[in-house]
């Protein structure tokens, strides 16, 4: 989520939300404006690029445990940390 923040000496909040697939769009389009101020707030759940990011070096960690080179863990343990 991001809060846009209007005029600086008059300062006005707008909150947005927008679907996914137009959040950049959207982002850019208000960074151009000279009297916007954009401040982005951290989301509840992870970037797009950190779930691509985390399911890559998941696939390299499997092809390590698969190979031998990593010690995996059992399925009990890791459904016990959900």
């Amino acid at each position: 989520m991001s809060t846009v923040a209007l005029d600086e000496k008059r300062r006005q909040r707008i909150i947005l939300n927008v679907a996914s697939r137009k959040y950049d769009f959207i982002m850019e389009l208000l960074r151009n404006f000279d009297f916007v101020q954009v401040e982005e707030k951290e989301t509840d759940g992870d970037s797009r690029e950190e779930i691509i990011a985390n399911l890559k070096q998941a696939a390299k960690d499997l092809k390590l445990i698969r190979a031998g080179k990593l010690e995996g863990r059992p399925v009990e343990e890791l459904l016990k940390e959900l």
